[in-house]
């Protein structure tokens, strides 16, 4: 069980919080997001090379997914957190120094490890610290939190993208996201973080792994991935938290094509999709009531996904959109609670490695669910193929309801009650 120390004062979680809400806004910040593809064609670039870069990007993220995970075990992750964002800014500011296909694939490159930097560590040092200082139950709504904030980044990044295209072209939009960049970096410098000389002292001398201490990067990845292979609450939970996260992250890209396919013209789909960010905000701050979820309420909220889906895309009409922000809202507080139950069951100094390769099966999912939508969107359409996609949300529902309870189950999502749950 993890050891609750004395409530200490507010201020070292307020420096904590504010913090890492001001570190995924600045990320999110990036006013390339909403202009790269258009940039890549006008650069001359065909479909076939711009689909061959997403490929590119997705293989990168799987390359340095899970090595970068067991380096910010052994090193510090507040300085991973630092080197992320100047990573991918190098690359943004690669494509318009040097516009052509090598360099927005080597771009690519950058960010996909500047994501894997970040993917893990960030996670680790937030529920690390939370622990220190007592609060680690707040770690889900804290998460939420921050996914709020960098979905507000990237609103703001759409809303000034094309104003500051229009003054200065793609060079003034690089500058700018670059500019974001640094400063998220700046605010990484002022990341507490407060690393157990050896291992984690909330776990009970009866439960430390042989091999937890002082590890090196190899012994540290080998300890993350036995960990995941030998703890079935671990694995479910990796697994839960794939599933959970992969499906909608996914369905996001499509979303446009989906807006067009309800008749609306070319100009109205921002605001369709503006509503669906709308639902994925108001997602992250209900963390707070996710947390007080029992079993069936959690397999409600994934059937809630997965039904809200299917029928906003089967409406095949603007209003179906107000369904489909229900489903991503939900997706997102799904997402929250998934995590925050995979932290609060994850033992020994491998926390960020086995968070990255959760990190690398949801994108293994996502590269198929890319492969399958694009199969079932060809032959049926893009609202047949969303509802198709809905369905692991309704089957992993099904299995949460059905499953057996194995010994002293956790009475509720919350990480404080899921950590005395099975397996533990």
């Amino acid at each position: 069980m993890i050891h609750i120390a004395a409530r200490v004062p507010d201020p070292p979680v307020r420096r904590l919080t504010t913090t890492l809400y001001g570190y995924a806004f600045l990320s999110d910040l990036v006013l390339l997001y909403p202009l790269y593809v258009v940039f890549f064609a006008d650069t001359g670039l065909s479909v076939g090379q711009i689909s061959s870069l997403f490929v590119i990007w997705s293989a990168a993220g799987l390359l340095f997914e899970v090595p970068s995970g067991a380096w910010a075990d052994v090193v510090s992750r507040r300085l991973l957190l630092c080197l992320a964002p100047l990573v991918t800014a190098t690359g943004y500011a690669l494509w318009v120094w040097l516009p052509s296909y090598p360099a927005f694939a080597v771009g690519f490159l950058l960010w996909g490890a500047g994501g894997a930097l970040v993917s893990g560590a960030l996670e680790a040092l937030v529920w690390t610290e939370l622990d220190r200082l007592g609060a680690v139950g707040r770690y889900a709504r804290v998460l939420g939190r921050a996914r709020t904030a960098g979905v507000l980044g990237a609103v703001v990044s759409g809303v000034l993208a094309g104003p500051v295209f229009a003054v200065g072209g793609y060079p003034a939009v690089a500058v700018a996201s670059v500019l974001a960049c640094l400063l998220a970096a700046v605010v990484a410098a002022r990341f507490p973080e407060h690393r157990p000389p050896a291992a984690e002292p909330t776990r009970p001398t009866s439960e430390r792994d042989d091999d937890d201490g002082d590890l090196g990067w190899w012994e540290t990845l080998r300890a993350g991935l036995t960990q995941v292979r030998t703890r079935p609450p671990v694995r479910a939970a990796v697994l839960l938290v794939a599933v959970v996260a992969a499906d909608w992250g996914a369905l996001d890209e499509y979303t446009p094509l989906l807006a067009l396919d309800t008749g609306v013209g070319a100009r109205a789909v921002p605001l369709l999709l503006l509503l669906l960010w709308a639902g994925v905000t108001v997602g992250g701050l209900l963390a707070p009531v996710g947390e007080r979820l029992r079993h069936r309420g959690y397999a409600a909220l994934l059937g809630l996904v997965g039904v809200a889906l299917a029928g906003g895309a089967l409406l095949r009409h603007p209003g179906g959109f107000v369904l489909l922000a229900v489903a991503f809202g939900a997706a997102q507080l799904a997402t929250v609670l998934a995590d925050a139950r995979l932290q609060a069951r994850i033992v020994g100094t491998s926390r960020a490695t086995v968070t990255s390769l959760a990190g690398m099966v949801t994108d293994l999912l996502i590269i198929g669910t890319y492969a399958g939508y694009g199969l079932v969107a060809t032959a049926a359409g893009d609202a047949v193929a969303f509802a198709v996609t809905a369905g692991p949300y309704l089957v992993m529902g099904l299995v949460l309801l059905c499953r057996r309870r194995r010994g002293a189950a956790a009475p509720t999502l919350s990480t404080a009650s899921v950590v005395g749950g099975p397996g533990r």
